[in-house]
């Protein structure tokens, strides 16, 4: 039996999360450094799996498979196709820098108060998230990946709920009650999700008998599988709606804005940069794959969403007064870009969408984790707070604003490949919904210039005259990633030669073929 690889690369974490929590109270210290091994070993086996991937080989790579609930058809099957390795290497990139970033984040209050918050918890639980997001971009049985799609909500809960930001206007009273709120909201509308999507669940396995994803697929490929017009339908929209409430899309986005206000922002990259990742994913992964013709059908209407989920948050993003809430809507409007490649059924739009989320990743975790580093000097999020802060504190602003200008998808900068790719996939097949479109990158421009404008230039404010800049823990967190945006900007040929592959088997899957453009013959 060969090494249960992609086993590992979850179980890690997870026995990681498990190591942290036992770490006796008063050895946070030992706790914090014991998480960050563990997030540094786990990305290094998701190297190993970005390595030893095969971009021309077979569709699902390093694959296990083992009875489970055999009476119910249940496996415990993993594999990975090129989309599902790329954002497994995005996750275990990610997560050391939100452990680094979140290093005093859950040290003991400094107020006076004998509350401790419990460093080791909160740590612990950043590794359960991890462990179970790398399963989910593994299963490949539907059940299975239910299962950890759903159990990832419970450390998360408790990270916005507990481990809340302690930057709040209104007093620690209010901050508590807000952070309660927004852990609610969030658990409500992705258990709403989750719910209706385990009703779909059990209508698969109804239809197909089994929960294995490789061989529903292959049943419905050669017409050994007959499903009804309307039963896929009925599917398609249990899976989907799950999906979108992660992902996040409007209408069903509002949970997210109150939980990034809420949390950390290690937490906040956690949930944005890696945990909605997880809904984009699945919509090419289970709803593109098992129901072909019914996401054709819903095609056009899903695609309005995805626009106007683009405008809505752009907009949104410019009328904030509160930093984190304004990026959480600069988000909602990225995914709406990513759900529209996807959607585009075009291979630039797909290869887009999925150059998106690994790009998003990366951009949203340097503007979120540098403006957390500036919340916790100044102790507001309120951005009429701030104003001059490049005259003390110019490196701050300098990565402040190159995570801005990536967010914005300025050329030379990773996000400006993918979005590219997304509006001439979307072009193509949907020249009107690419045009609306192209508003959101304008509104991008001017919320993210608005941005840097009011809290980094200008007069400098009494309060920030004393305002330090980056630490070296700082910048170590930062330099790297801000690395990654100008590599993967200039030359983001590693990245698309691992998706391609899988996008095509995607394309192939909804049996369509790129428009081809209309030349008027020579006359």
């Amino acid at each position: 039996m060969s090494f249960p690889l992609l086993t590992a690369t979850a179980a890690l974490p997870a026995i990681g999360a498990i190591a942290t929590a036992a770490v006796p109270a008063a050895k946070r210290t030992v706790a914090k450094w014991l998480a960050l091994l563990v997030s540094i070993a786990t990305l290094a086996l998701a190297i190993v799996v970005l390595v030893r991937f095969d971009p021309g080989g077979d569709r699902y790579q390093l694959t296990e498979s083992h009875a489970w609930i055999a009476d119910f058809g249940v496996r415990y099957e993993l594999g990975v196709d090129g989309i599902g390795v790329a954002l497994i290497a995005l996750t275990a990139l990610l997560i050391p820098f939100i452990i680094l970033a979140g290093w005093h984040d859950a040290d003991p209050l400094e107020t006076g108060s004998k509350r401790w918050r419990p460093t080791q918890g909160f740590l612990a639980l950043i590794l359960a998230v991890e462990a179970m997001v790398i399963l989910s971009f593994e299963a490949t049985d539907v059940f299975l990946f239910y299962i950890f799609f759903e159990a990832m909500l419970i450390p998360l809960y408790f990270l916005i709920g507990g481990f809340g930001d302690r930057a709040h206007e209104h007093g620690e009273q209010a901050a508590t009650t807000q952070r309660s709120y927004a852990a609610v909201k969030f658990l409500l509308y992705n258990l709403a999700g989750g719910l209706v999507m385990l009703a779909a669940v059990i209508g698969l396995y109804v239809v197909a008998g089994n929960f294995s994803l490789t061989e529903i697929a292959e049943a419905r490929a050669n017409g050994s599988l007959e499903m009804s017009t309307s039963t896929e339908r009925w599917l398609f929209l249990g899976f989907f709606l799950a999906f979108a409430v992660k992902a996040p899309m409007w209408p069903l986005h509002t949970w997210l804005p109150n939980a990034m206000q809420e949390s950390t922002a290690p937490v906040a990259v956690l949930i944005t940069a890696v945990v909605d990742k997880v809904g984009t994913f699945a919509m090419l992964r289970f709803c593109l794959q098992l129901f072909p013709e019914a996401s054709k059908w819903a095609t056009p209407v899903i695609m309005v969403l995805a626009v106007i989920s683009v405008i809505y948050g752009a907009l949104l993003a410019v009328g904030q007064r509160d930093i984190k809430r304004l990026i959480a809507y600069a988000s909602i409007s990225h995914f709406g870009f990513i759900v529209m490649g996807i959607f585009a059924m075009t291979s630039q739009g797909q290869s887009g969408a999925t150059l998106y989320m690994v790009n998003h990743g990366i951009s949203t975790a340097v503007l979120l984790l540098v403006a957390g580093f500036l919340i916790s000097r100044r102790g507001s999020r309120l951005i009429a707070d701030y104003g001059g802060v490049q005259k003390v504190a110019p490196v701050l602003a300098g990565t402040f604003l190159i995570g801005g200008l990536a967010t914005l998808s300025l050329p030379g900068l990773a996000p400006f490949v993918s979005e590219f790719l997304v509006l001439v996939g979307t072009f193509t097949r949907y020249p009107v919904i690419g045009v609306v479109a192209t508003f959101g990158i304008v509104l991008a421009a001017l919320y993210v210039l608005v941005l840097y404008q009011r809290t980094m230039t200008g007069p400098l404010k009494p309060e920030l005259a004393k305002m330090p800049d980056l630490r070296v823990r700082e910048i170590a967190v930062a330099a790297p990633l801000i690395v990654l945006l100008v590599f993967l900007g200039v030359y983001p040929k590693p990245v698309t030669d691992i998706v391609n592959p899988a996008v095509q088997h995607t394309m192939s899957d909804v049996q369509k073929k790129d428009p081809q453009p209309e030349v008027e013959a020579a006359k």
